[in-house]
């Protein structure tokens, strides 16, 4: 796997030298654009129009647009001098409670894996973060944006994820309205809940949407017809009560809702973990 960055990570006068690696694998299967015509790849070039030709790699360079038509030419070499030292590390600048990072801010993840020689005071940080539940925030320059960071102990080694500040993060587009309640929905609600509660597995799901894209290119590749899927959707259940009542029959634990009428509270009231009551029976049971 290739490094995504290389840096130190800098605790007070302790530097250690590490390299980031991507969390994640691209799964997806892409498509690529063909002429409609010849079925071959459609091809984009760079072109200046003031030149009146096309243009390679080499030959382009990094401006900003400060007026309209007007640019201000930066090097390489320029970005590279206005790096300071900190900048050239990943430099911690405080700890904080895992708590305490609101998940809103979290962008990209990496891999933490330290270069030869700085596995001992890699874990020295590791073991101290994990054994106070706390994280470092600190700061480095990728490309040429300067990135917010969170390191966070696992039990494997140290993730780093890239935060967005705060500036970047957009308002709600519009005010969500804090409705009145109804307690006999809001028990059923509850009831939903707990039985679909259950240790999360993440090896139990998979891109079935890409499953069956790859299916039908295989079909495709053999000559094969490619046949709809089911594409029927959720009824339009309008009544709250009686969409909270199918979803609890569906449900894994497929409970049976019967006798419901007047106080639904009283009757929720006597119900206990096993969730067996006068007006709940499950199935089976």
């Amino acid at each position: 796997m290739a490094v995504a960055h290389k840096g130190s990570i800098s605790l007070g006068l302790v530097l250690i030298p590490v390299g980031l690696y991507k969390t994640t694998i691209d799964n997806d299967i892409h498509f690529n654009q063909l002429c409609k015509d010849s079925k071959q790849r459609v091809q984009y070039k760079k072109y200046c129009r003031h030149c009146n030709k096309e243009v390679t790699s080499d030959d382009i360079i990094k401006g900003y647009e400060y007026e309209k038509g007007k640019y201000v030419v930066m090097t390489n070499e320029e970005l590279e001098k206005i790096k300071t030292k900190k900048d050239k590390t990943i430099h911690i600048l405080q700890f904080a409670r895992m708590s305490e990072i609101n998940m809103i801010y979290y962008e990209k993840d990496y891999y933490a894996v330290p270069e030869t020689g700085a596995e001992k005071a890699y874990e020295l940080l590791r073991q101290a973060l994990l054994s106070q539940r706390k994280v470092a925030i600190a700061k480095t320059v990728m490309g040429t944006t300067e990135k917010l960071l969170v390191l966070y102990p696992t039990k494997e080694g140290i993730i780093v994820k890239t935060l967005f500040y705060q500036d970047e993060i957009a308002a709600m587009p519009k005010a969500v309205p804090k409705m009145k309640l109804d307690e006999n929905e809001m028990e059923m609600a509850k009831m939903l809940i707990e039985n679909m509660t259950k240790p999360f597995e993440p090896e139990a799901y998979r891109d079935e949407y890409q499953a069956r894209l790859k299916e039908a290119i295989t079909k495709k590749i053999h000559g094969q017809e490619i046949v709809a899927v089911d594409t029927s959707g959720p009824s339009n259940v309008i009544d709250l009560m009686e969409a909270l009542k199918r979803s609890l029959e569906e449900s894994p634990g497929g409970f049976q809702i019967s006798g419901i009428g007047g106080s639904l509270s009283e009757c929720f009231g006597k119900v206990h973990p096993g969730w067996r009551s006068c007006c709940v029976e499950k199935w089976g049971s």
